[in-house]
């Protein structure tokens, strides 16, 4: 099979898929010796030079250990107008809190989150759990075993990264206060 052919395929999947399409499953879909993993992922890494370009509406980038097509951000007003823009649900003040706190100290327990904020984060994190940002891990071996919570792979591809060690250092997030002359 030539690479026309599979980039063709893998812009078909990338289209209709609704999570991130690694290049195993490619693989397996196309059912052929030829078509190997690496192969795959040149053809995935090929379509990221072509479409990462200013007059592109769509990008083909790594997210989650895997791929998706995105649209490029200088777009966002035009999709929001078309699409309307209430049809997204934004994240509240506190569930931003939360997130934060889970994705920068993760795997952190309800407890260490609600001493984080000075205030009962339950409900929060319920919100955060049912829209999937963030998962259980497991349980902390201290009286009581609190459950564990990470973001999860939801997580990282509402916010187009592909790893969790992709978040920026929290140090870098704080502006310098620099002193007064």
């Amino acid at each position: 099979m030539d690479n026309a052919t599979i980039k063709a395929i893998i812009e078909g999947i990338l289209i209709t898929s609704r999570s991130p399409v690694r290049a195993l499953q490619v693989v397996d879909a196309v059912g052929e010796d030829d078509v190997t993993e690496e192969r795959v992922e040149a053809v995935f890494e090929e379509l990221r030079r072509e479409t990462d370009a200013p007059d592109r509406g769509l990008r083909v980038e790594p997210v989650a250990g895997g791929w998706r097509c995105a649209t490029p951000p200088q777009l966002e007003p035009y999709l929001k107008a078309f699409h309307g823009a209430a049809s997204r649900q934004r994240l509240s003040q506190a569930a931003l809190e939360v997130l934060s706190i889970v994705a920068f100290r993760q795997p952190v327990t309800l407890p260490e989150i609600n001493f984080v904020r000075g205030t009962n984060s339950a409900g929060v994190l319920k919100t955060l759990l049912d829209r999937k940002l963030i998962r259980v891990s497991g349980r902390k071996q201290v009286v009581g075993k609190p459950f564990l919570y990470r973001t999860s792979k939801e997580f990282l591809v509402h916010f187009g990264l592909e790893k969790p060690e992709d978040l920026p250092d929290p140090e870098e997030l704080v502006p310098s206060a620099e002193p007064a002359d």
